[in-house]
């Protein structure tokens, strides 16, 4: 299968751990091996630890192109992947953030801990403003994300926010699934305030 031209790389957000279920790391795996099948890039944040280092190496083993980006203070670490053609080394993590988002056609969040939320709801909260138009997933391994998906249902009922900004992001338990939805993602003009008419 071939990619659209609106589709080209997808920055992956996840964990720097591998987590304790297997499974998270198995759905890592195929998700690195089917942005390769598909003639897609990878742009994620340069580990090589974790399920970091497991959906690179996924995507580098089935000839996808694949750019790190990481922090200078993380790359001294000794955390960087070292087998990476394409390793951009940033100042900050600001920095990073911003790279990561101007080289990607769309985003992904699989496990992971803060870190990988607080890349979530940035990109999430720009589409929410109409910053960028880029479509954004979250790949639910094992009911991961259930928790969360229910809170903020509960934030729409509180009234803080708009049930058309959550749908925003969409949810698949199945990698093959999400980049087929990301790829026929069209964005919407929604009002940001709740104030203004509801635009479902």
């Amino acid at each position: 299968m071939t990619s659209s031209s609106a589709l080209r790389r997808i920055c992956v957000f996840c964990g720097s751990s591998p987590g304790r279920d297997p499974r998270h790391a198995e759905a890592a795996r195929a998700f690195g091996g089917e942005i390769a099948r598909r003639g897609l890039g990878l742009v994620y944040g340069g580990g090589a630890v974790g399920l970091m280092g497991i959906v690179a190496d996924a995507a580098l083993a089935g000839g996808a192109e694949v750019v790190g980006i990481i922090p200078r203070a993380l790359a001294r670490r000794e955390v960087a992947h070292r087998g990476l053609a394409d390793l951009r080394v940033v100042e900050t993590m600001h920095a990073r953030k911003a790279a990561m988002a101007e080289l990607a056609d769309a985003f992904v969040a699989l496990p992971g801990g803060i870190g990988t939320f607080e890349e979530l709801f940035e990109v999430w909260t720009w589409a929410q403003l109409g910053d960028h138009a880029k479509p954004v997933g979250l790949l639910d391994v094992a009911g991961f994300y259930r928790p969360l998906l229910a809170f903020l249902d509960g934030v729409v009922e509180a009234g803080f926010l708009r049930e058309a900004h959550r749908s925003l992001a969409i949810v698949e338990t199945d990698g093959g699934r999400l980049i087929d939805r990301l790829a026929a993602y069209e964005a919407k003009s929604i009002a940001k305030w709740l104030t203004a008419p509801d635009d479902r």
